[in-house]
């Protein structure tokens, strides 16, 4: 499928959209720093202009307010419409059901939502499984031995979720 037949983009917390700093435990709203990936914001305000884009989580520690206000302090918070967190939905990527639920609370198949995130297992291939499609954000360059669609940084996300919609 071309990125132009996607109506919702998923994206992961953790290590995708905000640094999932070592030594930190507990809600992230509550850390003494909070950090936005590099190229994030950008990506996400770009993005936003063209799809719905939403986060989906398995932190275990904040419900979707909590994780609301976290992205308010990393500067993400108004380009995301929907949290889909553990709290919420009480079972864990990469189950199909995780996954499942999200397409029918968003009353959208699962082909037309993207899921973006830099776990492979998790994000990429439950997602695969379930049904929608996927994309690795490879940050570090891991090997793909699985040949999923990837791209190593926000940059290239967009570059190629944009490209032929101009």
């Amino acid at each position: 499928m071309v990125s132009s037949g996607y109506r919702h983009l998923l994206f992961d917390w953790g290590d995708t959209l905000m640094r999932d700093i070592p030594g930190q435990s507990g809600p992230m709203m509550n850390w003494p720093v909070v950090q936005a990936m590099p190229g994030a914001a950008a990506a996400l305000q770009l993005l936003s202009q063209r799809f719905t884009c939403h986060l989906a989580t398995n932190a275990r520690d904040s419900d979707e307010a909590e994780i609301r206000q976290a992205l308010v302090r990393g500067r993400l918070d108004q380009y995301l419409t929907r949290i889909f967190c553990f709290k919420q939905l009480k079972v864990e990527k990469p189950a199909k059901a995780y996954y499942q639920q999200i397409c029918v609370q968003l009353d959208c198949p699962g082909t037309q939502i993207l899921m973006i995130g830099d776990n492979l297992h998790n994000d990429v291939l439950g997602a695969l499984d379930a049904g929608l499609t996927a994309c690795w954000l490879n940050l570090h360059h891991g090997e793909n031995t699985h040949g999923v669609q990837q791209v190593e940084n926000f940059d290239m996300l967009t570059s190629w979720l944009l490209s032929g919609l101009e």
